[in-house]
């Protein structure tokens, strides 16, 4: 059994990527997993970090520190998230500055280019919606929010990206493309960690 924390990134709830993130936890905690879901849309915190330095962080809002308890318990992290101008959408990047820490996160070391990974020991996965489809992401954009979410977020902190799945397009989708899609989320879920 794995402890699992699935979190629909996208801001609005009801999106097909909330979909999708469901039918991952639901697939995963039907294989024997204790799964948990946070959804972006249902926190209350405000993304900005607001300050220029993290001597002076804000104090963490109830949900934010409800997440962080949730990410300090799960052994594999699953992101769920729609791609926003070839990015995470403003909120959740937010809950990234606002929750990912020095100190708690990830640890500054004297002399070293890079910090110490404090979150070490777990597994990452992400799950994207785009209406760009998949090979036009990796081929004429470069893929540039995979890299931002494995290597500058994820592989920072010390969680081990897992796989980085795109589902798309969903602009022109039909109901059948849909329904591959969520059948495809639930298979993921089923190997998970």
């Amino acid at each position: 059994m794995t402890r699992i924390l699935v979190i629909d990134g996208h801001p609005a709830d009801g999106s097909f990527c909330g979909a999708l993130a469901n039918e991952y936890a639901g697939s995963a905690q039907g294989k024997g997993n204790e799964v948990r879901v946070r959804k972006l849309s249902e926190m209350d915190f405000d993304p900005d970090f607001g300050t220029s330095s993290f001597k002076e962080m804000p104090p963490l809002e109830p949900d934010l520190q409800t997440l962080w308890d949730d990410i300090t318990w799960c052994e594999h992290l699953v992101i769920a998230y729609p791609l926003w101008w070839g990015g995470h959408p403003a909120k959740l990047k937010g809950l990234f500055d606002r929750v990912l820490l020095p100190d708690k996160a990830f640890k500054y070391v004297s002399g070293k280019a890079l910090p110490e990974k404090l979150l070490q020991g777990r597994t990452a996965e992400v799950l994207v919606t785009a209406d760009t489809p998949g090979w036009i992401f990796r081929w004429l954009y470069g893929a540039g929010s995979r890299k931002q979410t494995e290597k500058q977020i994820l592989s920072f902190c010390g969680l081990k990206p897992k796989g980085y799945h795109i589902f798309s397009p969903i602009m022109g989708s039909n109901d059948d493309d849909r329904a591959k899609m969520l059948s495809r989320a639930a298979k993921l879920g089923s190997k998970a960690a």
